[in-house]
């Protein structure tokens, strides 16, 4: 019984991964019961003997496969070219670095010199050495020739040099030594040898693991094959003797019959599980392509749902197409995948799964190669004539340009295969003109999609951010100092978001309907007092902050009256976290030292977790304290960033963001100079 409830218990935590498998296998069985099948034989021969069959010609295309002791040799010889590889230690040198500066501070008391030269100096040396890299020598390295050439990885960046260039621990002591021969002072001599000595670090590690890796990439690379054996092309002819060249094709043709039908149990439908086998490869790799690229991706059911609908959407009718009208294949608009991909996800997403959904339909069709060819030359041109989806218009634009490449590709084979236009084909242009048409089926579809996937384009985004919509209209009436100061944090957080990345349309439309809620109580904040009477001075200091609290839920009930989309509502939940009502906390506190309920004075939270939520959080807080202060200098705005944003840190407003240090810090530069462009204030120049 407790086994039972383990295995249920277990199936109810991993109920999505079990969906997303699931997903996957109805798409396999589903392509692979609509693909067509066929048969194929076998004969018996042997080497230097008359073939005893009728003449042999290729059933299919296949290739020539080398002998093992070919593939052997060259596998020796691939291991041999491979190189050692090294991995830099960064995060080693710079930590050493800083341990280096510290030391130096510390130490460097009452010692004879100009301080800031010989600062200077040990960084020069330090880095001259560290970043050449010496070498942590261990028992692998030590069987390492002075002129053997390794390779050296740092911040994913492949070198190579000779082993002997690199430094070793005596090489960089020397190197020491002779650069400090000029300092005369004995103790200040001493103090910066220790100090580098002291500093020295082993940054260039030899890894095992990846020269394995580059060892088997070698040896996986080498081609099996030598050659390529076309349909219907002869391979023997009746009581011609098996010669060595024969027998290799021979047995690559029977090779080829055995991957077929090995681990087939049953011989009437080896193609079946062919195809069973080769399908399920393609959607395996792109199930891991997906898990290990794209894991935002990957954790979202409905984006794994949305994506294998559109390959059926695309596979299906095209397979139909093959079975029952096989010459009018290319009347399939396949491009429309890749237009509908490159409305929700990005373009190496569209690629990856154009590229998988064609190599499907190209097992089906009677010449792949050429299929494959003309379908991903077209798919391309769709995915970057998308890239920039700002106008409605831009759809259109794309079914021209995918209609013009299926004309161009037609015109450019024909010379290649025919030498002129004597076969062109107006036939061939209208199915052309078809596909392209139907290509313009990508808009209503996406807004079809986006309704049931609860998706959000920039299409969508560019209509929400509109100030002249229903809800931003109300806003701007209802509270104009709101509105004002949305439009303000909007300007803010899109410039910062193309600092340091992230979908700008998104965060400007998140930042502008953040503060819908005060529309229900507008006069109770400041930016909307027009004159002196505050209605906080008529209720106590805990119902103004639930009052001022009540605004993030009722942005949240009033986005969802007027049916804005959750990713956007998803700003106005977090862009006050978890954080208190500051000022009527602290007034309470004053008069209640020993009774003040702090949960009263916080907001519900969430925190943010994207980088878009955490960066409207530190530019509405920014832009708000900017408009009361008395006195706009550049120190003091300077000082009001970076008080407010390392005050969310101090508070843990971004443990569920992935903003990093760097993004944190390219903020607070943007937020300072936007300000002081706002208020027109000058720099200060120094006198």
């Amino acid at each position: 019984m407790n086994k039972i409830k383990a295995v249920i218990e277990k199936i109810r935590h991993s109920y999505y991964d079990i969906m997303k498998v699931l997903a996957f296998v109805l798409a396999i069985v589903i392509v692979v019961l609509l693909m067509p099948r066929n048969v194929k034989f076998k004969y018996e021969y042997q080497k230097m003997r008359p073939w005893p069959h009728e003449s042999l010609y290729a059933p299919f295309n296949f290739p020539i496969y080398k002998s093992d002791d070919a593939v052997k040799k060259e596998k020796e010889e691939a291991l041999k070219s491979v190189e050692p590889i090294f991995v830099f230690d960064a995060l080693g040198t710079e930590n050493g670095r800083e341990k280096l500066l510290k030391d130096f501070e510390y130490q460097w008391v009452d010692t004879i010199g100009d301080k800031e030269y010989y600062r200077n100096l040990i960084l020069y040396v330090y880095d001259h050495i560290e970043n050449n890299g010496i070498v942590a020598k261990n028992n692998r390295t030590n069987n390492f020739k002075g002129d053997e050439m390794v390779v050296v990885v740092r911040n994913k960046v492949q070198t190579k040099c000779r082993y002997e260039d690199l430094n070793t621990m005596a090489t960089a002591s020397a190197y020491i030594q002779g650069k400090l021969t000029h300092i005369s002072d004995y103790k200040t001599l001493q103090l910066i040898s220790n100090l580098l000595h002291n500093s020295l670090r082993q940054n260039v590690i030899y890894s095992e693991s990846m020269t394995k890796q580059a060892e088997k990439m070698a040896v996986d690379n080498i081609m099996l094959t030598f050659g390529m054996v076309q349909k219907d092309e002869l391979i023997i002819m009746e009581g011609e003797i098996v010669t060595d060249e024969k027998f290799q094709i021979i047995t690559s043709l029977q090779r080829e019959y055995a991957d077929i039908t090995a681990k087939n149990f049953f011989s009437r439908n080896y193609m079946l599980y062919g195809q069973l086998l080769l399908v399920s490869i393609v959607f395996l790799a792109l199930y891991l392509t997906l898990k290990m690229l794209r894991p935002d991706i990957f954790e979202q059911l409905r984006y794994i749902n949305l994506i294998l609908l559109l390959m059926l959407l695309t596979i299906v009718p095209s397979l139909i197409l093959i079975r029952y009208a096989p010459s009018m294949i290319f009347l399939m608009p396949v491009a429309i995948m890749a237009i509908l991909l490159m409305t929700f996800f990005d373009a190496r997403i569209s690629i990856i799964v154009q590229v998988m959904t064609l190599i499907i339909i190209s097992l089906a069709v009677l010449n792949p190669f050429q299929y494959f060819f003309v379908q991903m030359l077209v798919s391309f041109v769709a995915i970057f004539s998308m890239t920039k989806r700002t106008r409605r218009a831009s759809y259109f634009g794309t079914s021209l340009a995918v209609f013009a490449t299926y004309v161009i590709v037609y015109l450019g084979m024909m010379l290649i295969f025919d030498g002129g236009f004597d076969s062109f084909d107006w036939t061939v242009i209208m199915i052309y003109g078809g596909n392209a048409f139907f290509t313009m089926l990508a808009l209503p579809l996406a807004f079809l999609f986006e309704r049931i996937f609860g998706f959000v384009t920039d299409l969508s985004l560019l209509e929400l951010s509109n100030t002249n919509s229903p809800l931003l209209r109300k806003l701007a009436s209802d509270a104009p100092g709101t509105f004002q100061h949305v439009m303000q944090v909007a300007d803010l957080c899109e410039e910062v978001i193309y600092n340091i990345g992230g979908n700008p349309l998104l965060v400007r439309t998140g930042a502008m309907y953040h503060d819908i809620g005060k529309t229900r109580n507008p006069f109770y904040f400041i930016e909307n007092q027009n004159g002196k009477y505050n209605p906080h001075d008529d209720v106590s200091y805990a119902e103004s902050a639930q009052i001022i609290i009540s605004h993030v839920i009722d942005g949240i009930e009033i986005c969802r009256k007027y049916h804005i989309p959750e990713q956007i509502i998803d700003f106005v939940r977090t862009h006050h976290g978890t954080r208190r009502t500051e000022y009527f906390y602290q007034m309470e506190m004053r008069e209640n030292p020993d009774g003040v309920d702090e949960e009263e004075f916080k907001y519900p939270g969430p925190l943010p977790f994207s980088k878009e939520t955490a960066v409207l959080m530190m530019c509405d807080a920014v832009e708000a304290a900017s408009r009361s202060m008395s006195e706009k200098t550049e120190e003091s705005l300077n000082k009001l960033v970076d008080n407010i944003i390392d005050g969310q840190m101090k508070a843990n407003q971004f443990d569920n963001t992935n903003i990093t240090f760097h993004d944190i810090t390219m903020t607070k530069k943007v937020l300072k100079k936007k300000l002081m462009s706002i208020y027109h204030v000058r720099i200060a120049y120094p006198d």
